[in-house]
């Protein structure tokens, strides 16, 4: 039976800076949500105790593997904010970090196996010999104390026919030469465990300690796919996602700070991170509350920094942000006070204020008639003509003008509303028609007939 290891929150190998986490995707296509939850999950534990991330390339399938899928899950992390101390692109002491560059280093250990009579060979593959008769036992962080019979357990394939390494091996050998102490990982791996113990066993090497995430599901509690929405990091970008938002919903599945907080920035989710509070139970990965936290994450901005990031979607729609300051755009975004759950959704509801042509594809201002019409001319004309431009003293002149004539305020905003906009809602439309301008608006009110 193998040693027990009882870790607990404050087991010394787990809460000091000696500690070593890693992640280690396959370069077989994007960073998705699972792959980057378990690595925001390492980062955070690194952080919080100071001790090192590890980013570790398992690119031994051949057929799949590119350096495009690479180059986008190194991007994809670094979107996220999450960078590491050891790997491509960084180096570090225990390198090489791509395992097609580690090729020897396993076919070393794995002879040294035959060797000893713990494995075989079946022509040019490696085989480990699983012992018999055995309680292959662990306790994992999250889990708790789980055990496996070794006679359930097939043998083990080291070294396949092509010369290069199983998962189940290779993560042995390289999680022992880079001195990994835990591993976190989502749960999927558990049945893994016990093949790796065995193989930590027949090597004379120290078992580091794991901890396994819960899996996360659709809102259907099926199996996270492309009907639960976006499945990969960049569609998200794209989508006009904030990072930090993404950021700060990633760490709430499966755990949580220990109050009700839902926001927080990533030095709060560093400072309170911590595996005991990973639960047993999956997530469920809802768009609705990711929506919420996006929001947040925007209205916490700058207004400036909101601005640049909403930029690129302006342009995307085929508008000109670069034909106004920054200024004037954060105070465009200011106006609409929370409204927009992405940037991608900020830049659409914002598109008026930048291009007339969107105005005029929403609303023809067919559905005035002739005396309606009259009427609006002559507050538009008023309105037009008016001193002040400041956005309260227009309101006040409006409702003066609407009380002497027996109208609502209603009947004279919302027409002014389609003619600047092509909406049904926007921002206080005289805030609007202060941003826009009196010669902009006077152009607008032209077109359609009204002054």
């Amino acid at each position: 039976m193998l040693p027990d290891r009882i870790p607990s929150g404050k087991d010394e190998q787990v809460m000091t800076s000696n500690t070593r986490v890693r992640f280690a995707p396959s370069p077989t296509g994007a960073l998705h949500i699972g792959g980057a939850h378990t690595a925001l999950f390492n980062w955070l534990w690194a952080r919080h105790i100071g001790g090192s991330f590890i980013l570790r390339i398992e690119d031994t399938d051949l057929a799949r593997s590119t350096e495009e899928h690479e180059r986008t899950i190194l991007q994809g992390l670094s979107w996220l904010g999450l960078d590491w101390d050891e790997g491509p692109d960084v180096g570090g002491s225990h390198g090489p970090y791509r395992q097609s560059e580690r090729r020897e280093i396993y076919l070393r250990h794995a002879h040294d196996l035959v060797r000893s009579g713990q494995a075989y060979c079946e022509g040019e593959a490696v085989i480990f010999s699983v012992p018999k008769g055995r309680t292959v036992a662990f306790d994992d962080l999250v889990y708790g104390h789980i055990e496996m019979e070794s006679d359930t357990l097939k043998d083990v394939v080291l070294i396949k026919s092509d010369g290069f390494p199983t998962y189940n091996y290779a993560v042995v050998v390289d999680d022992h030469l880079m001195e990994i102490t835990c591993v976190v990982r989502g749960e999927d791996h558990i049945s893994n465990t016990p093949k790796q113990l065995l193989l930590y066993q027949a090597l004379g090497w120290e078992t580091p300690l794991f901890a396994h995430l819960p899996m996360i599901l659709g809102k259907d509690k099926k199996k996270l796919s492309k009907r639960h929405g976006a499945t990969s990091v960049y569609e998200y970008r794209d989508m006009g996602y904030h990072p930090d938002a993404l950021f700060n919903y990633f760490a709430l599945l499966g755990w949580n700070p220990g109050d009700d907080r839902e926001i927080f920035t990533r030095e709060e989710a560093v400072r309170m991170f911590d595996l005991t509070r990973v639960t047993k139970k999956a997530s469920v990965f809802d768009m609705d509350k990711l929506n919420f936290v996006n929001q947040a994450h925007i209205a916490m901005m700058p207004p400036l920094e909101r601005a640049r990031h909403t930029f690129p979607f302006w342009e995307e729609a085929g508008l000109d942000p670069g034909s106004r300051s920054e200024e004037w755009l954060a105070g465009v975004l200011d106006l609409l006070e929370g409204r927009g759950r992405t940037f991608r959704e900020l830049a659409e509801y914002t598109d008026y204020f930048l291009s007339f042509e969107a105005v005029k594809k929403r609303w023809g201002g067919e559905d005035i008639d002739g005396e309606r019409r009259g009427t609006l001319k002559g507050f538009f004309t008023a309105m037009l003509s008016f001193p002040s431009w400041s956005p309260e003293e227009l309101e006040v002149m409006a409702k003066a003008w609407c009380d002497g004539k027996g109208l609502k305020m209603k009947d004279v905003a919302m027409p002014l509303r389609w003619a600047l906009t092509g909406r049904k809602v926007s921002p206080g439309i005289f805030h609007v028609a202060a941003f826009l301008g009196r010669d902009e608006v006077k152009k607008r009110l032209s077109h359609y007939g009204l002054i």
